[in-house]
């Protein structure tokens, strides 16, 4: 089953991924903040308790072992730049603008956090380098999924064949109505492949993020990828929905290590 608890939170792992890795995407479950960010918020900056969020942030870590200090997160800005965690990320210091995160060190836990927009998570068992990624609509239509498999290569000498990715829970096309300026934009990136992105219903246009991301992963020759078809939008009870609630909302988190 994808879904696990413990201590009170319940979370989501993917199935893909071997025994080498600490992956979890949580869900909302298990904290303590209040209404509207009930309960499990780990978004510091939509208004909840900073003493919240940090005691949220603590009972994740804890669930699945990992020592709170090793926490590598940066402040997301939708686009494509990247952090290479070599380390972890002194709390002294302010988190870098980036919306990719790689690391090959084991002492490091990469961090996100999320309300819609979708974690992509990668790992490469050969060469013992994870990422974890951010596409929202602007990511995605820049490359931010392409982007992090070439930075793989680059970096630590991946190969594409040898990456296992995990697509997880988001918003799904039913709920994720978009414009037409967003829509053209998706129609030059993807051609002809844009009419499995794009669907028009009733005269209103909608965004598939989900297969959007699996056509970059597939193309940068990624063969082994999970979607988790978890829509955070149809299931309040469980996640953050930026759009679902308003913006009144908080933020879950997606925590991944190499063990």
């Amino acid at each position: 089953m994808p879904f696990h608890e413990k201590d009170g939170l319940r979370y989501y792992s993917f199935d893909v991924f071997s025994n080498g890795i600490a992956q979890a995407v949580f869900t909302r479950r298990g904290g303590i903040s209040p209404a509207p960010w009930h309960s499990l918020n780990l978004g510091g900056s939509v208004g909840d308790d900073p003493a919240h969020v940090a005691a949220n942030r603590i009972r994740t870590f804890d669930a699945l072992g990992r020592d709170r200090a090793s926490i590598h997160d940066v402040w997301l800005v939708h686009g494509t730049d990247i952090v290479y965690a070599d380390a972890p990320r002194p709390l002294e210091n302010h988190p870098e603008r980036a919306d990719i995160l790689l690391t090959d060190n084991p002492e490091v836990t990469l961090y996100m956090r999320f309300a819609d927009c979708v974690p992509l998570l990668f790992h490469d068992p050969r060469k013992n380098v994870i990422g974890l990624s951010h596409a929202g609509w602007m990511g995605t239509v820049k490359g931010v999924a392409k982007t992090t498999v070439d930075a793989m290569q680059a970096r630590y000498g991946c190969n594409p064949v040898d990456i296992v990715a995990g697509i997880g829970p988001s918003i799904g096309v039913d709920h994720y109505e978009i414009g037409e300026d967003v829509a053209s934009q998706f129609r030059v990136k993807y051609g002809k492949d844009a009419e499995h992105v794009i669907q028009t219903r009733n005269g209103s246009t909608y965004l598939d993020l989900w297969t959007a991301n699996l056509i970059q992963l597939q193309s940068a020759g990624v063969e082994q990828v999970q979607v988790s078809g978890v829509c955070t939008a149809c299931h309040l009870d469980d996640w953050f929905s930026h759009r679902a609630e308003k913006g009144k909302t908080g933020r879950f988190g997606v925590l991944m290590a190499l063990v």
